[in-house]
């Protein structure tokens, strides 16, 4: 449900384009590694994921389960709250895993949080937290690498800006691009793991943010 609404809201909101490599798949039991750049981020991946046909299992902060009627539908559809700085935390993995043991696909924010950048304009992933390679550790799950762009150009900056950049998305409908890379396998320590990681989601997010002529996709 939480997929189809995003996919139903996303002509109001921009422009969606979505695009994969060639060798993009999606086997049961993968981890979706994606960059996390806006509020609005959440609806374009889960609406470019619906239209190529994948219903994610979502690892998304606990406070999302705090807001009615949302809480109860991410619990109902079992995505996974992430409790950080919390002793629960260590729940989140062994939900992902219970999930990806179960053939479904887990979507995963490598960087755990959102960027401080106050601008519209696209800039690289942050370094990855942890979390995304020690679940595939335990797991041996495949990652595939997701690049979303212009999720900025609907909700950035301040909250009075994020308001208004929300409100007025409709009328301006910008230009929103997904790419999905080839599965890649995670090898070795787990710092060189997140940093694989972590470029894999680079590359997938240059092809995205290059559909929209960002300039930053080109930087070294």
């Amino acid at each position: 449900m939480l997929s189809r609404f995003a996919d139903a809201l996303m002509p109001a909101l921009g422009r969606l384009g979505v695009t994969a490599d060639d060798g993009a798949r999606f086997a049961p039991g993968s981890v979706i590694a994606a960059n996390h750049t806006s509020l609005a981020d959440p609806v374009v991946v889960l609406a470019a994921l619906h239209r190529l046909g994948v219903e994610p299992v979502v690892m998304a902060t606990a406070g999302l389960w705090r807001i009615p009627v949302l809480g109860r539908l991410l619990g109902r559809e079992g995505h996974i709250p992430v409790h950080r700085g919390d002793r629960r935390a260590a729940d989140s993995l062994d939900g992902a895993a219970a999930a990806l043991a179960g053939g479904r696909l887990v979507l995963i924010y490598g960087e755990g949080g959102l960027p401080r950048r106050r601008c519209p304009g696209e800039a690289p992933p942050e370094a990855f937290r942890s979390g995304l390679a020690r679940l595939v550790e335990r797991t041996g799950a495949p990652v595939v690498p997701l690049g979303q762009a212009g999720a900025r150009r609907i909700s950035s900056g301040n909250g009075a800006k994020q308001l208004a950049g929300a409100a007025s998305a409709p009328l301006r409908r910008p230009g929103l691009h997904v790419h999905v890379g080839a599965p890649v396998a995670l090898t070795g320590p787990a710092a060189d793991r997140t940093a694989q990681a972590r470029e894999a989601v680079t590359a997938a997010w240059r092809h995205a943010a290059a559909r929209l002529g960002e300039p930053a996709a080109f930087a070294a």
